[in-house]
């Protein structure tokens, strides 16, 4: 077991030596069963990361690198350096409304986050995946304005019963989408009498064009 990091230099050391080694490579010395299809094991190489590097939270909702307060994304993309997918932040919380930006989860993941590329081919075997040059983050004052009004606006209209009314296109960098394994998961909310209703599980999740646009700034580094 990799003890978690005390300093974000030990975490920046650790994340450097990963780069260049491919997921297969990895995997053997940390003793690893790889997954055959990330479709059905989504989660695995996020995970596999987090146990490279020594992350502790687990599933607590707190940023991954407890000690020194570091949230950890893995990125995929392709060998052209583009941007595979949207980001997964956290759960949308819909019994935690009467909080303030600052007390929430997505805030608190997104403070400092250590991005770690991994690029791959579609069709291509997960063990063949290669991890690119990993980059540290922490929203600049004009990017934590824009977080914030996405997430206001979406626990607004959360809070006034209307959740079916959210939607992907909606948010500058936060989207919130369905995140469950299926369409019979379903959570509890009220709607906009306040009666109880069910839901999909949402999730927020930062867009790829932004994405996109952090790993192009950390290129030209």
């Amino acid at each position: 077991m990799i003890l978690p990091p005390k300093s974000i230099q030990e975490l920046s050391l650790r994340a450097e030596q990963l780069a260049g080694k491919s997921i297969g490579e990895l995997a053997i010395q940390q003793q690893a069963n790889m997954p055959k299809d990330l479709r059905i094991d989504k989660g695995w190489q996020g995970q596999f990361i987090e146990r490279c590097l020594g992350a502790d939270a687990g599933n607590q909702s707190k940023p991954d690198f407890s000690l020194i307060d570091v949230e950890l994304k893995t990125l995929p993309i392709d060998y052209l350096g583009n941007v595979q997918e949207s980001t997964y932040v956290a759960v949308v919380d819909i019994n935690k409304l009467g909080i303030r930006w600052s007390q929430s989860v997505v805030y608190h993941k997104l403070k400092h986050v250590l991005w770690v590329p991994i690029a791959r081919e579609k069709g291509e075997d997960v063990d063949q995946s290669t991890i690119a040059t990993p980059f540290f983050w922490q929203p600049t004052a004009a990017q934590q304005v824009l977080l914030k009004s996405d997430w206001e606006n979406a626990m607004e209209l959360i809070s006034m019963g209307k959740i079916h009314q959210l939607s992907a296109k909606m948010g500058q960098i936060l989207q919130v989408r369905p995140k469950a394994a299926n369409s019979r998961v379903l959570t509890a909310t009220t709607d906009e009498q306040g009666d109880a209703a069910q839901t999909l599980p949402r999730g927020f999740y930062l867009r790829p064009q932004f994405t996109q646009s952090l790993l192009d700034q950390n290129l030209k580094r």
